[in-house]
C-alpha cells in the first residue's frame, strides 16, 4: 500500500526512537555494558570500643549521723572535730543524775527480793511457807532484775558513744544546750576505704559491672590518677535517665580523700572487632543503610548496621568478606551487577610558593597576560 507525505516524512524519527529506547532497555537490563570508575578500599577491623566518662561522687566506707537515745542537758563534750575516735569511746554526756539513782533503787529492790528468797528457802521443807509464796518470791525477784537492767540501760543511754572506729566531723554541741534524739551531734565516718559512686549508661550494663577496673580522678587532684575496682551495681536502671548506679571502691590509708569530693570516672573497653569504613561509603535507602562492595570486578549491594562511629569513620555489622573491596567514591554511580573500574584517588598537588622577604614593590613587574 502506498504510503503518504506525512507517514513518510514521520518514519525517520520513529525508527530514531525506537533504536535509543531499545539500547536504553538493552543497557538496563545487563547493568550497563560500560565499567564505571570508582575508588575502593578494603576495610580495616578496629575494636569496638565503649567509652564512658562521666563524674562520681564519694562516700565513706561506713557512715553514720550520731544521735542521743535520750533527751537531756549536756554536761560535756569529750570530743574535738577532725579526732580519730575508737569503738565505744564516749563522745557526749548528759545530766545522768535521775538514772543513777534509778539504778542504786533498782539494786536495792534486787537485794531485796534476793533476801526474801532465800529466807522461803530455808524453811521451805518445813510445811510453814506454801509452794505459791516460793514461786511469788521467785517472780519478785526476776522482775527486780529486770528493774536493775532497765535502769542501767537508762543510765548508758545519757553517754553517746561511738558505734565504730573512724573520724569525727564538726559540731553545734556545746555544754548546756539541751538536745533531742533528734538533734544531729556529729558525723562519724571510716574512710580507710572511700566507694565513688557514679551513673554509667544502659549500653554498658553487660561490660561495665563487678571486677571491673574503671580509673578515677579527683577533681581536686586532676593529675591524679586512680584505679578503682567495681565491687556492686545497683538493682534497677533509671526510667528517666536510663542508667544505672556503678559503685567502686579506693584505698584511701594516706587519708588524702574526703568524702563527697567529686570524682572524674572513666572506663574504656575494647570490645568486639569490626570492619571500619569512611562515613561517605554508606548510602542510605528506603529500607536502611548498605554499602557497595566489590566482588568478582561487579558492584555488589551489601546492607549494613552502623555499631559506632569514630572521627570520620563508621564501624559496621555486615557479611563484608576478606577480600571485598568498599566503594569509597562513585557509590552513586554504580548499580547492582555493574562492572567497576579501580582507579587512585585524586590527590590535590600541593606546590610551594616562595615568597620573597624584599618589598613587593620593588620586585619587577610580570609580563601581561
Amino acid at each position: 500500500m502506498p504510503l503518504s507525505r506525512k507517514s513518510i516524512f514521520c518514519r525517520p524519527f520513529w525508527v530514531a526512537a525506537c533504536l535509543l529506547l531499545g539500547s536504553c532497555a538493552a543497557s538496563e537490563q545487563d547493568g550497563g555494558s560500560e565499567a564505571v570508575a570508582v575508588v575502593a578500599q578494603q576495610p580495616q577491623s578496629v575494636p569496638q570500643q565503649l567509652r564512658v566518662e562521666v563524674v562520681g561522687s564519694s562516700r565513706a566506707e561506713i557512715s553514720a549521723e550520731l544521735h542521743p537515745e535520750a533527751a537531756g542537758l549536756v554536761r560535756s563534750v569529750r570530743f574535738s572535730a577532725g579526732d580519730f575516735v575508737r569503738k565505744g569511746q564516749p563522745l557526749v554526756e548528759l545530766d545522768s543524775r535521775r538514772e543513777r539513782l534509778s539504778v542504786e533503787a533498782a539494786e536495792v529492790r534486787l537485794r531485796e527480793a534476793s533476801q526474801l528468797l532465800s529466807r522461803y528457802r530455808r524453811i521451805e521443807g518445813t510445811g510453814a511457807i506454801s509452794q505459791s509464796q516460793i514461786e511469788a518470791g521467785e517472780t519478785a525477784l526476776a522482775s527486780a532484775r529486770v528493774e536493775l537492767e532497765q535502769a542501767k540501760t537508762a543510765l548508758s543511754d545519757r553517754t553517746v558513744t561511738a558505734p565504730f572506729s573512724g573520724h569525727i566531723g564538726l559540731t553545734q554541741i556545746d555544754v548546756g544546750d539541751r538536745i533531742a534524739p533528734d538533734t544531729i551531734i556529729a558525723q562519724l565516718d571510716r574512710r580507710q576505704t572511700l566507694f565513688v559512686d557514679f551513673p554509667a549508661p544502659e549500653t554498658a550494663f553487660g561490660r561495665l559491672g563487678p571486677g571491673s577496673a574503671v580509673t578515677v580522678s579527683p577533681f581536686s587532684e586532676p593529675d591524679r590518677m586512680i584505679e578503682a575496682k567495681v565491687i556492686a551495681t545497683d538493682s534497677t536502671i533509671s526510667d528517666e535517665q536510663r542508667t544505672y548506679v556503678v559503685r567502686t571502691a579506693i584505698d584511701n590509708s594516706d587519708d588524702t580523700l574526703r568524702p563527697g569530693m567529686s570524682f572524674r570516672v572513666l572506663f574504656v573497653d575494647s570490645g568486639r572487632m569490626l570492619p571500619s569504613v569512611p562515613e561517605e561509603a554508606i548510602v542510605w535507602g528506603g529500607d536502611g543503610s548498605y554499602l557497595w562492595v566489590v566482588r568478582e570486578g561487579a558492584a555488589k549491594r551489601l546492607p549494613v548496621t552502623i555499631a559506632a562511629r569514630r572521627e570520620g569513620s563508621a564501624l559496621v555489622e555486615a557479611e563484608l568478606a576478606g577480600d571485598d573491596l568498599v566503594i569509597v567514591e562513585g557509590v552513586q554511580k554504580v548499580r547492582e551487577g555493574q562492572s567497576v573500574r579501580l582507579v587512585k584517588p585524586r590527590q590535590e598537588e600541593v606546590q610551594d610558593i616562595e615568597v620573597d622577604s624584599a618589598d613587593p614593590a620593588d620586585a619587577e613587574p610580570g609580563p601581561e597576560a
